[in-house]
């Protein structure tokens, strides 16, 4: 299987004070390195299968494959975040929460099974917390290599960055694009309105998982602000048919150095590049 690479130009040759973030998916791993003093991204990665991976257990052979051939990987890091991306979770606001009724939350939106793994993050900003099923094969991988480090889920800290840069009334929408599927956040200040995640196959759906949470939260296609992240671009065909129906359009830049070394849009893996 082919594995497409991206990746910043540079040689790292000292990993101390460093702090190596990690995201994957069943579509690609990506990951960034990042001095803990400083707090500038000094290297940047991304594999993109050509297929999707079917199954968690195919994902961590893809994922054992890189590690014995990605030489930054194999270095020494004095801290290591793993973002877990996947549809798996649901949100529950603090007083409806008990960490011994996690199945049943998640048992709403998917299936579950008795087997599975299933954490949480706190979301202290939104007063809630984020229950989903990380990938615990890999979980369990990554720990043999870096013994221990932290995990959460992509929405997390996909909401947790929104609400520290979002600091007046008007409410805006947000889109995080992957291959895929894409989420969508509504904030109004740094209140929490709407969260979900979307499954698409065509630009007809894409819109249309749009235009139904407009239309839901009763958000007027004229006047509120669309942001997109991640993986879309002006001439793609799901931004033409945003355009056509939405008046406010931007795209949602990242202010990360990295990108001055990288041939890619700032707006696009938007979560892992400012975890």
């Amino acid at each position: 299987m082919i594995v497409i690479k991206k990746n910043s130009n540079i040689t790292l040759l000292n990993t101390k004070d460093t702090k190596l973030s990690i995201q994957f998916n069943l579509d690609g791993f990506s990951f960034c390195i990042t001095n803990n003093v400083s707090k500038e991204t000094s290297y940047f990665s991304q594999y993109i299968f050509e297929e999707k991976q079917i199954t968690p257990e195919n994902l961590l052979k893809k994922i054992e494959e890189i590690f014995k051939t990605d030489t930054h990987l194999q270095k020494d890091f004095s801290s290591v975040l793993v973002i877990h991306q996947n549809n798996l979770f649901t949100l529950v606001p603090n007083p409806y929460f008990s960490e011994n009724k996690l199945s049943e939350y998640l048992n709403f939106n998917i299936k579950t099974l008795a087997t599975d793994f299933i954490a949480f993050d706190d979301i202290q900003s939104i007063n809630a917390k984020n229950v989903y099923v990380p990938y615990v094969n890999i979980n369990n991988y990554l720990f043999q290599n870096f013994g221990e480090f932290e995990y959460k889920h992509h929405l997390t800290i996909f909401i947790e960055k929104l609400i520290s840069l979002n600091n007046n009334d008007e409410k805006k929408v947000y889109v995080n694009v992957s291959k895929e599927n894409f989420d969508i956040v509504v904030l109004q200040n740094k209140q929490l309105e709407f969260s979900n995640t979307f499954y698409f196959e065509t630009k007809e759906d894409f819109i249309y998982y749009i235009l139904f949470t407009f239309e839901q939260l009763k958000l007027d296609v004229e006047k509120v602000k669309l942001y997109f992240t991640g993986d879309i671009e002006l001439e793609s065909e799901i931004y033409n048919i945003t355009y056509q129906y939405i008046r406010n359009i931007y795209f949602l830049e990242s202010n990360n150095s990295i990108f001055k070394q990288l041939n890619s849009s700032k707006h696009s893996n938007y979560i892992l590049l400012n975890s």
